[in-house]
């Protein structure tokens, strides 16, 4: 029997290591591939939830909003500011979450590796607090929010083009599992067109079309359903109406016989409170679904969006 020499022996051992490794980084042709997840950081609750539900198992979803925070407050740690530079995918709307755009022109990301949702659906002009016309004191831009108002998912129609974006994107970065995709993505779509379509429905008669709500986030779902929001505060929630703006308000829910002021989960209800205290009108909850909190841990975007159109409907007197 020929002996291997016992240096020769532990070198070739040595070399078992390092090609294996080099096999398999030679079969990782890129996200998805070779059983592996595409890994996509979704700026916050809306965006998270259409990653999840089109990519499935083949997906790994970090929502870089933390239940139960404001997502127009959002700072960025240090980890997530890594997430944004090495994920996949990057799905963001510009110009809603500033903490966001730093770290993605920070990333210096492909073009293929981000979806900006202000390139897929038509932005709308901020509406100001309280009456349309009115522009909120002492804010600056609303905290930089700039001219366009960001809360686009929340017209079903607009979460159907978000749907499809993400779609191709996915599809464009794991070509190998383009049929799961499109296959959830038409599932989602065919959910949101039921949504959309009881929300027409529900809404058609209603005998009130105007909704009081805490901050100006409805503006898509309004327009969409010929319904006219009068928003408590501008689109940043955090900033709080002049006196005579409430007084308009008041003004307004008297003079047109409203009965129910909404609040919403993440912002204090301290002022809708104040209003349906003076007007003698009810508080009710119209839920931006800007994010989950405690309460709404076990929700998704569609039932949350069910128990709005709900609320609306018993608020607004339709039959």
């Amino acid at each position: 029997m020929t002996m291997i020499p016992m240096k020769k022996s532990l070198s070739l051992l040595a070399t078992v290591p390092l090609i294996a490794v080099l096999a398999s980084c030679g079969s990782d042709d890129g996200p998805g591939a070779g059983g592996g997840t595409t890994t996509v950081a979704a700026s916050f609750y809306p965006f998270a939830f259409v990653a999840e539900r089109v990519g499935g198992s083949f997906v790994d979803v970090e929502n870089l909003t933390s239940p139960g925070v404001e997502p127009h407050d959002l700072e960025l740690k240090p980890k997530q500011v890594g997430t944004v530079q090495d994920a996949d995918l990057v799905i963001y709307e510009e110009h809603f979450q500033a903490a966001v755009d730093d770290a993605v022109d920070q990333a210096d990301r492909a073009e293929g590796g981000t979806l900006d949702i202000a390139s897929v659906v038509t932005l709308k002009p901020t509406q100001a607090g309280a009456e349309e016309g009115h522009a909120d004191e002492g804010t600056d831009q609303e905290h930089d929010h700039g001219d366009d108002d960001p809360h686009t998912w929340l017209d079903p129609e607009n979460m159907i083009a978000i749907t499809k974006a993400v779609e191709a994107k996915l599809v464009a970065l794991d070509p190998d599992h383009a049929d799961d995709y499109a296959a959830n993505a038409a599932e989602l779509t065919g959910e949101l067109t039921t949504l959309g379509t009881d929300f027409a429905t529900g809404l058609q008669t209603c005998k009130t079309r105007t909704v009081v709500t805490s901050h100006a986030a409805f503006q898509y779902l309004a327009a969409r359903y010929d319904l006219t929001q009068v928003p408590i505060a501008g689109i940043d929630p955090s900033n709080e109406p002049s006196p005579a703006q409430l007084a308009d308000i008041t003004q307004l829910v008297n003079t047109q016989g409203i009965t129910t002021i909404f609040t919403e989960e993440l912002v204090s209800p301290a002022i809708a409170d104040t209003i349906a205290k003076e007007t003698g009108a009810t508080t009710a909850t119209l839920d931006p679904i800007e994010g989950l909190s405690d309460d709404t841990s076990d929700e998704t975007y569609l039932t949350l969006m069910r128990k709005n159109l709900k609320n609306l409907t018993k608020a607004n007197s339709c039959s």
